[in-house]
């Protein structure tokens, strides 16, 4: 078996170790010390997760959307995917090593969408882009593991009750917030509806028809 060849590493803020990108082959991993956080061969939840907001919005007057976390490139696609070409998404990545990476050897597994002349790239934690302006018709939140953080402590502020507020504040009327899990959380779920949205649950498999079950969490501003 091939051996796993490291191609770069990216410090977390406040964490205690650093994200490693590795390929074996064709095939890419995000790690987390011994724990696989992202893979070029588990994505369809996170595209998922796009189609499922995009969907709602696609056909309003230019619709805006801001993407939480950038990862492998494959939740930005669908989200394009799923827009009309004068729409604008805004991506929000915390981590400057990732975006380059994007823009390099991950770049052509999700089709370069950091080309699409739609896309805006914000290095910068997500709350940061939220607290700059509204009138977004979707946030996806696809944020270290979800609402039960791994790599770094401050993210679960974004899924608090306080957190889920504010991201209510920068959503249009009818707007969607979209939350990624690697996990079932009930606790989050009872919050999230407590925050002011209508909220629906699916659970999607990492690759399509097999794998780990992630849970999506599709929440409209009432």
């Amino acid at each position: 078996m091939r051996p796993w060849v490291t191609l770069g590493e990216a410090l977390v803020p406040g964490g205690d170790a650093p994200l490693v990108l590795q390929r074996r082959g064709d095939e890419y991993v995000v790690r987390r010390g011994a724990v696989v956080l992202m893979g070029s061969g588990m994505h369809a939840s996170e595209e998922r997760l796009a189609e499922g907001a995009c969907a709602e919005v696609a056909t309003r007057s230019r619709p805006r959307v801001l993407v939480g976390g950038l990862g492998l490139g494959y939740t930005l696609a669908a989200a394009l995917r799923a827009l009309p070409p004068e729409a604008e998404v805004v991506v929000a990545e915390l981590l400057a090593p990732v975006v380059e990476w994007n823009r390099g050897p991950l770049g052509p597994l999700a089709g370069h969408p950091l080309d699409d002349p739609r896309v805006t790239v914000r290095v910068a934690d997500v709350r940061e882009v939220m607290a700059e302006g509204s009138g977004y018709d979707a946030v996806l939140l696809d944020v270290d593991n979800g609402p039960d953080g791994f790599t770094r402590d401050d993210n679960a502020a974004i899924y608090s009750e306080a957190g889920l507020r504010h991201a209510r504040s920068v959503l249009r009327t009818g707007g969607v917030l979209a939350v990624w899990s690697v996990a079932p959380d009930e606790r989050f779920a009872r919050r999230f509806a407590a925050a002011g949205y209508a909220v629906r649950e699916e659970h999607v498999r990492a690759r399509p028809g097999k794998g780990a079950r992630h849970v999506l969490w599709f929440g409209t501003r009432r």
